[in-house]
Order: structure tokens, then C-alpha cells, then sequence
């Protein structure tokens, strides 16, 4: 092609910049739109699985505390479809799960373990040593304590706002649910909300599969014996 030629067909494209952004947005853009769209109209992934509820005014609590002191930068929450993933953290996620998450915590960093099946794997007890601080359950942590979760106190005054809310984006929550929210909070600490979230996580799903539940330790026992899954997992 010579200076004085104008390029033609695909040439033209590779040569004009403008041309070549506002294709590229356009093809993005479609899709997109025929990817995402159809998910919409899907009832695996609008419709919650059975037992599903929407989390509960301490929960619901816990989990912000989750989110504003930065948890997911180090912990995802969804269990892909590999057998490496199974066979370590439990069956595998799936999107009637996420109904009620508002943001969801999915993500892919993991410098710790996945938490989504934690729900029920260890005790109320053991959580609470564990966000005091973790290598006393599991030396080789390298996770940060939490101690003033102990101390500093559940705002119980943004709770009803916040469930009217999340009402208002499909949560089935009740007008004495929303009433009740503050009373249901009233003197608990950081730490028990956390500790409620967590104790919540994947289980509905794990009811419903056939594979075997890890069990739970003790609420008063914290032996070496008891904390080893949770080195693994480390």
C-alpha cells in the first residue's frame, strides 16, 4: 500500500484508534449483554436453595464487621467445581447461596482458606480464641488478632435502616424482625456478631449434599487434637 492509498477494510480498523475503541466496546458490551442477561431469568441463580434465610440481625451485624475490617482481602467465599476444592472445603458453591448477599464475597485471593463452608466446622469457643488471636490455635498463621472485637460494642442503631433496606432488594425480612433488630443486638460485642456470620456460612447447602459434615469440636475443648484441621487449612 502506498502513502497516498487509504486503507481498506480490517486495515482500517488496525489504523484508526477511534474506530478500533469503539468496536472493541461494542463486541465487549453484547457479550456481555448474552452472558449476563439470560442469569437473570434463571431460577438456579434468583431463587435462594431450600432452608435458605436472610441473615439475622446479629448476623447481619457480623457480617459488616466482616466486610469494614477487610476479612475478604484474605479469605474468598466460593467453593469451585475442582476436586481439590471439595475434598478440602466442602461441596461446592452455587448461586441460590448468594441470594441474600448484598455485596457477595466471592473473589479468588485466598491468603488464608475459603471460609464458605466454615458454618458449624469449629465452636463458638474456638473462634473466639482464634480472632483473639490466631496462632495460639494455629502457630504458623500469619493472620492478624482482632482483640478489640471483644470489647467494642454492636451499633445496634443503624440495623433497622439497614434490613428495611436490604427488604426493599428482595430480604423476606418481616416488620417484627426490623422492630426487633435493635433489642436483638442490644450489649453484644463485635466479636459474637463475627462469630454468628461465620457460624452461618454454608450451611444450608452442606444439609442438602450427601457428603459427610465436619464435625464440630466442643465448646469448651480447644486441644491440639481439635485445631488441626484448622493448621491444614492455615
Amino acid at each position: 500500500m502506498s502513502n497516498n492509498e487509504k486503507p481498506v477494510g480490517h486495515a482500517r480498523i488496525e489504523t484508526n484508534n477511534f474506530l478500533m475503541i469503539v468496536l472493541i466496546t461494542l463486541v465487549v458490551a453484547v457479550g456481555g449483554l448474552v452472558e449476563i442477561v439470560p442469569l437473570f431469568f434463571q431460577k438456579s441463580t434468583t431463587q435462594p436453595i431450600e432452608g435458605l434465610k436472610p441473615y439475622s440481625a446479629l448476623q447481619l451485624a457480623g457480617r459488616d464487621v466482616y466486610v469494614s475490617e477487610g476479612c475478604y482481602n484474605c479469605h474468598s467465599q466460593m467453593v469451585r467445581p475442582f476436586q481439590a476444592e471439595t475434598l478440602r472445603y466442602g461441596p461446592y458453591s452455587v448461586a441460590g447461596e448468594y441470594v441474600y448477599d448484598r455485596p457477595f464475597q466471592w473473589g479468588s485471593k485466598r491468603t488464608g482458606p475459603d471460609l464458605h463452608r466454615v458454618g458449624g466446622r469449629y465452636s463458638d469457643e474456638w473462634h473466639r480464641i482464634h480472632l483473639m488471636n490466631p496462632r495460639d490455635l494455629v502457630p504458623e498463621s500469619n493472620m492478624p488478632a482482632y482483640p478489640w472485637l471483644a470489647t467494642k460494642v454492636v451499633d445496634e442503631t443503624q440495623l433497622p435502616k439497614r434490613m428495611e433496606v436490604l427488604r426493599t432488594l428482595g430480604a423476606p425480612y418481616t416488620d417484627e424482625e426490623i422492630a426487633g433488630s435493635m433489642e436483638a443486638v442490644k450489649g453484644k460485642t463485635e466479636m459474637e456478631a463475627v462469630i454468628a456470620y461465620l457460624q452461618v456460612l454454608g450451611i444450608h447447602r452442606s444439609a442438602l449434599t450427601s457428603a459427610p459434615a465436619a464435625q464440630a469440636p466442643a465448646e469448651s475443648d480447644t486441644s491440639v487434637a481439635q485445631v488441626k484441621p484448622a493448621a491444614a487449612a492455615q
